[in-house]
Formats: structure tokens, C-alpha cells, sequence
């Protein structure tokens, strides 16, 4: 018997997928917190296979001394840098990835910029202590999108964004900003000018060296009083506390969050969650019952091809 664990499993979503208990060669086990779980100790030193969502969970030297079996690891989604894969290697380890699809993190990201453009959370909680009309937002219509990173997720905003009557700019790497003028959009003729004539920055870079901390307090403070920053990409690709000082500077002047340096946060004495001009999520934008079944799928998939546990038929 093959045992699976997927730690981090914050809600134990994964034991509404029945996919994951079709093999009987593969007893699955779904961990919550790794920090509070009671059964974590245990099922790690027994664990064959490591199922992981996305990066929640960090496998560095430490933690794979908890696994003494652990011989795969099936990451949900491309493999990123919470996997120390030099160190898998020197265990034996095999670490195999899958892909996702951008629908649930693109409509995520456009939830938070209508829902910080139109100031929702605050009218909504506003009128749930008695308070009437207490604010007023902006619509998006006319509104310039500024989109940085155009592959799979920043193309989906473009949709979202022409479907809002809006203008869009795209800026990013050589090949985002080539793509974009092929397809005849705009792209301003510096990054300074991106940042400072986009109403809304959207941010859609996958996380490599390239891109880690390229986003400056100088990119951030060139947006404008009005603009809005939204993050649901990576932390990492921003400057460590750049946004916080460039929001305490008023520009931007507002910010949407779902990704953090360090996660998950259940200090409420987070900065971002002190200041008024922020709205934050919990890292929800690939967190959704179709994205799940298919990143789920993908990696359970891998471990029966791993294991060839494939049901063969009968001569």
C-alpha cells in the first residue's frame, strides 16, 4: 500500500474528491495545518508520496527529515522554489509537476479590483453596523488596465477588461511586450510610464529569478493617488515593503492582496491588514472546485503513472 499525505489542506477540501481514493493501491491522507494538525508527525515519517498544493508547503532540508520513505513528490501546478529539489535528489526523491488553468485566479483578480474600485467591502460593512451610502467608488469603464505579465492569466484579464469597456496596456518581458504589439495593444514606451498611467495595475509574472523583487518602490510610487495595485500573482515579485511604503505615501492609493512573503498569516496585526486603503484575501485565487479538480487530477494522475498503478486488463 502506497501511502499519499497532502499536507496543508487548510480546509480538507480534498476529501470532497473521490478521485483521490479510486486506487486501492493508494491509501490518500489529507493534513491540515502542518504547524497544528495533531497527525502531522506521524503521517510524515510514513508517507510514500507528497501531493502538494501549490506552495503552501515548503520542502527544504528539515522537513525531509521528517519523511524517511518519501520517495515522490507530486506538486499541483509547475514546480516552484518552495521544493528544494537539489536536495529531493540527493534523497532519491523524484518531484513531478501538472498545469492549472488561469479561469479561477483571473476572476479572483478581477473580483478584488471591481470590489477595491467600488469600495464593496466597505459599503457592505458599513451597512451591516447601521450606516447608509457611506462611501463612493469609481466604475471601470474608460478606466486604463495595466497589465503586467501576459501569459496565460494576463491574457484572460485582457477579456475581462474589454468586455468592461476599458483601455488596456501591457508591459512585461521581451516577449510579453512583442506578443502584445502583435496583437496590436498597447505598450507604453517605458516601465515608468506603465506604472503611471494605469489606473489598475494587475499583476500576472510567474515567480522566477528574473522577476523576483522587480517590482520597486520606485514602479509603485509612480502610480497615481487614485490608482489601484492588485497582487494575486506572487509576493515575492515585489520589493520587500515597497507597497507598504509607497501605500503610507498615497500612491497608490489603493491596493488588492492575495499573495504574501509569508503564509498563512493569522496575525491580524499584519501591516497590509492595518491599513484602510488595503483589501486583502487569503491567498483564494486558485482556490475554487474546479481549478482544485484539476490540479488535483493532474497530480494524482502522476503518482498512478509514477507507481504504474494503471489497471491493465485481464489476458
Amino acid at each position: 500500500m502506497i501511502h499519499c499525505v497532502i499536507p496543508d489542506d487548510y480546509q480538507y477540501a480534498t476529501r470532497e474528491f473521490n478521485f483521490l481514493n479510486s486506487n486501492a493501491q493508494i491509501q490518500t491522507q489529507s493534513l491540515g495545518d502542518l504547524t497544528t494538525d495533531p497527525e502531522t508527525d506521524e503521517a510524515l515519517a510514513s508517507a510514500d508520496v507528497l501531493l502538494l498544493i501549490r506552495e503552501r508547503t515548503l520542502i527544504d532540508e528539515a522537513f525531509l527529515e521528517r519523511t524517511p520513505k518519501l520517495r515522490l513528490i507530486s506538486q499541483t501546478g509547475k514546480i516552484s522554489r518552495n521544493i528544494d529539489l537539489d536536495a529531493c535528489a540527493k534523497r532519491g526523491i523524484s518531484v513531478v509537476d501538472g498545469f492549472g488553468d488561469p479561469i479561477a485566479p483571473a476572476e479572483w483578480a478581477w473580483l478584488l479590483i471591481m470590489a477595491a474600485r467600488r469600495q464593496f467591502v466597505a459599503a457592505v460593512n458599513g451597512m451591516a453596523q447601521g450606516q447608509w451610502q457611506t462611501n463612493i467608488g469609481r466604475s471601470m469603464a474608460s478606466q486604463t488596465l495595466g497589465i503586467l505579465g501576459f501569459g496565460k492569466t494576463g491574457k484572460q484579464m485582457l477579456r475581462y477588461a474589454t468586455a468592461f469597456d476599458m483601455k488596456v496596456q501591457i508591459w512585461g518581458s521581451e516577449r510579453a511586450q512583442d506578443e502584445a504589439r502583435s496583437l496590436g495593444l498597447s505598450v507604453p514606451d517605458s516601465r515608468e510610464q506603465f506604472f503611471a498611467s494605469s489606473d489598475i495595475v494587475t499583476v500576472h509574472q510567474r515567480l522566477v529569478p528574473e522577476t523576483d523583487q522587480n517590482i520597486r518602490f520606485e514602479d509603485l510610487s509612480a502610480m497615481h493617488a487614485d490608482a489601484v495595485f492588485c497582487n494575486t500573482s506572487r509576493a515575492e515579485l515585489v520589493e520587500e515593503d515597497a507597497l507598504v511604503r509607497a501605500l503610507n505615501l498615497g500612491k497608490p492609493g489603493w491596493a488588492a492582496i492575495d499573495v504574501y512573503e509569508q503564509e498563512p498569516i493569522y496575525d491580524v496585526l499584519h501591516p497590509l491588514l492595518k491599513l484602510p486603503n488595503v483589501l486583502c484575501s487569503p491567498h483564494m485565487g486558485y482556490v475554487e472546485t474546479n481549478s482544485y479538480n484539476l490540479y488535483l487530477q493532474t497530480a494524482f494522475n502522476n503518482i498512478v503513472t509514477f507507481f504504474d498503478l494503471t489497471a491493465k486488463p485481464d489476458n
